[in-house]
C-alpha cells in the first residue's frame, strides 16, 4: 500500500514544481506574442505610410508627365481616350466623354497604370475628385481589370464610380480550364466577388442583345460569355457605341469563336459596320480578317505596345505583323496605337 501513496505523493510534487516553470513558460509566451503582434503592427503602420508617400510621390509625377503631354479636358464633348501603358505593357485603357458631360471608361490596365490613369482622368474632367458615370470590364484578365481593383480597394478618395458593368464568365469556367489565363481569370474573379460586396448596388450584369444609354452614348451588347468556346478570351464582351454620330464597335480580347458567333448572327450584320474598330487582344491572336472587313472601319484603336506591334518579344510568336497587314488590305485611313503615345479621337 505504501508504494503506490510514494508514488502518488512523487508526482504530486512533480506537478507542483512544474506549475510555476509552465506559468512562468506561458507568461513568456503571451508576451512574445504580444510583442510579435506589436511589431507586425509597428511595421503594417510605417508600410501604409510608405505606400502613401509613394502614392503621393507618383502622383505628382503623372500629374506633370499628363501635363506635359498636353491632355486635353473633354467633359461634354464626344470624344475617346485611348491610354498608353506607363510601362510599354500590354492592357486597355479607355476613357470616353459626351456631350451632356457623362465619363465612361472601359477596363484600365495593370495595377501600375493606376496613378497615371487618376491624373489622365483629372485632366480629362478638369475634377479634382473625378467621378466616373459606368465603368465597362470585358473580361477578368489582370491587364485590363487590375486598376479598376486598385481603385476599388485603395483608391476611392481620389475618384469615383457610380456603376460596374460586366458578364464575367463563372469562376468555375475558368477553374476547369488548365492554363496560366484562365487561373488569372479565376484570380481576378475571386477579388472582384471579395471587392464588390462593398458596392453591390452599383454591379450590373449584361446580357448579349441588351440595348442602353449612357447619356448620349448608346450601347449594344453585341456578345457575352459562351460555356461552348474555352479559349479564354472568348469570354470577353464585344459592345457597340454610337455616340457623336460615329459608331464604334470594342471588342476587349475576343477571340476568334467569339467574333465568328456575331459574324453569323444575321440580326447583328448592319450593327457590326462602325467608324471605328478597337483592335481585339492588342491588335494580335483575336478575331479573324473576315470580321473587321465586316467593321469595314476608317480608324482602328490599338492598344499595343511596342514589343507586340513590331513582333519582337523573345519567345512567343505574335500574328500582329499579319493582322496589320489585313487592315491595310481592308483600306483602313487611320491607325491610333497607344505605343506612340495616349491618343484623343473626337468623335462630332
Amino acid at each position: 500500500m505504501k508504494r503506490p501513496i510514494s508514488i502518488i505523493l512523487v508526482m504530486i510534487m512533480a506537478f507542483t514544481c512544474a506549475v510555476p516553470a509552465f506559468a512562468v513558460q506561458s507568461e513568456q509566451s503571451v508576451i512574445s506574442v504580444a510583442e510579435e503582434g506589436r511589431e507586425n503592427a509597428f511595421i503594417a503602420f510605417f508600410e501604409n505610410i510608405f505606400e502613401k508617400i509613394e502614392i503621393f510621390f507618383k502622383g505628382i509625377k503623372y500629374f506633370f508627365e499628363v501635363k506635359k503631354e498636353g491632355v486635353p479636358n473633354t467633359m461634354n464633348k464626344n470624344a475617346i481616350h485611348m491610354l498608353k501603358s506607363v510601362q510599354d505593357a500590354i492592357g486597355d485603357s479607355f476613357i470616353i466623354t459626351t456631350e451632356d458631360g457623362k465619363v465612361i471608361v472601359i477596363d484600365g490596365g495593370y495595377t501600375f497604370e493606376t496613378d497615371y490613369f487618376v491624373q489622365y482622368l483629372k485632366a480629362v474632367t478638369g475634377q479634382r475628385v473625378p467621378k466616373i458615370d459606368v465603368w465597362f470590364l470585358t473580361h477578368p484578365h489582370t491587364d485590363h481589370v487590375q486598376v479598376f481593383n486598385e481603385v476599388a480597394e485603395n483608391r476611392m478618395h481620389q475618384l469615383t464610380f457610380d456603376k460596374v458593368i460586366h458578364h464575367y464568365a463563372p469562376y468555375e469556367y475558368y477553374a476547369a480550364i488548365d492554363s496560366s489565363d484562365a487561373a488569372e481569370g479565376a484570380e481576378m474573379i475571386a477579388e472582384f466577388d471579395r471587392l464588390s460586396k462593398n458596392f453591390p448596388e452599383k454591379v450590373q450584369v449584361i446580357n448579349e442583345g441588351d440595348v442602353f444609354n449612357i447619356g448620349a452614348a448608346k450601347f449594344t451588347t453585341l456578345y457575352t460569355f459562351d460555356p461552348a468556346f474555352t479559349i479564354v478570351n472568348d469570354s470577353s464582351l464585344i459592345l457597340r457605341m454610337e455616340l457623336g454620330g460615329k459608331s464604334v464597335i470594342l471588342t476587349g480580347d475576343a477571340a476568334v469563336s467569339s467574333g465568328n458567333k456575331v459574324l453569323a448572327n444575321p440580326e447583328y450584320k448592319e450593327l457590326l459596320k462602325a467608324d471605328i474598330c478597337k483592335m481585339s487582344h492588342h491588335g494580335q491572336g483575336g478575331v479573324t480578317k473576315e470580321f473587321y472587313q465586316a467593321v469595314n472601319p476608317e480608324i482602328c484603336l490599338w492598344p499595343t505596345p511596342t514589343w507586340v506591334w513590331n513582333n519582337s518579344h523573345e519567345t512567343i510568336i505574335l500574328q500582329t505583323l499579319e493582322v496589320r497587314k489585313w487592315i491595310e488590305e481592308i483600306g483602313v485611313e487611320k491607325n491610333y496605337v497607344s505605343w506612340q503615345g495616349s491618343q484623343v479621337i473626337y468623335l462630332d
